[in-house]
């Protein structure tokens, strides 16, 4: 006979030790040249088991990504605006790309369009010291991916929100004493 389980609606195991590692990184790794060392040494493990430990949290689906919040307006990065285009279907993944390649774009992703309202698919974040250095590399990004015939509209922030990473809060008082050793 031949079993299959569906793995997705079976929890994932978090022990003690995943609890604590979360509990480390919670606000962030440090910032040194082995990152990952530094939090090994802080739970009295070996670094590689800390890499496996975050290898499989993410397989196991506990985390969904792994990523880096970077606080633009502290390096000197003033102006920043989200440019939303109305891109045919069949282009969004090749302008994407394109998008995606230029160093003063530090997001690129495509979403669903909502119509009526808002006819927008395919959104870039573009940061600069200046709101004239934002326009200046739009300029200079549209007619370097041939972008002039499309739709768009740019929406420079008016106001920062604090930025993060994710929260992994405790269950009970008994998860939060083993979160914290």
């Amino acid at each position: 006979m031949n079993i299959e389980l569906n793995t997705h609606s079976i929890p994932p195991v978090v022990d003690d030790t995943d609890r604590r590692l979360l509990a480390v990184v919670a606000k962030g790794l440090p910032l040194a040249p082995r990152p990952f060392a530094e939090v090994a040494a802080r739970l009295g493990l070996d670094e590689a088991e800390v890499i496996a430990r975050f290898a499989h949290l993410k397989q196991s689906g506990v985390l969904r990504r792994f990523g880096v919040v970077v606080r633009h307006h502290e390096l000197g990065y003033g102006a920043n605006a989200m440019v939303v285009w109305d891109v045919p279907d069949d282009q969004v993944r090749a302008l994407g790309r394109c998008l995606a390649g230029f160093d003063f774009i530090t997001l690129c992703y495509q979403r669903p369009r909502r119509l009526p309202q808002w006819r927008y698919n395919l959104y870039c974040m573009i940061h600069g010291k200046s709101r004239e250095e934002v326009l200046s590399n739009l300029e200079w990004m549209v007619n370097r991916c041939g972008l002039q015939s499309l739709p768009h509209e740019v929406l420079f922030s008016r106001r920062r929100f604090k930025q993060c990473g994710a929260r992994y809060h405790a269950e009970n008082k008994e998860d939060a004493h083993a979160a914290s050793g």
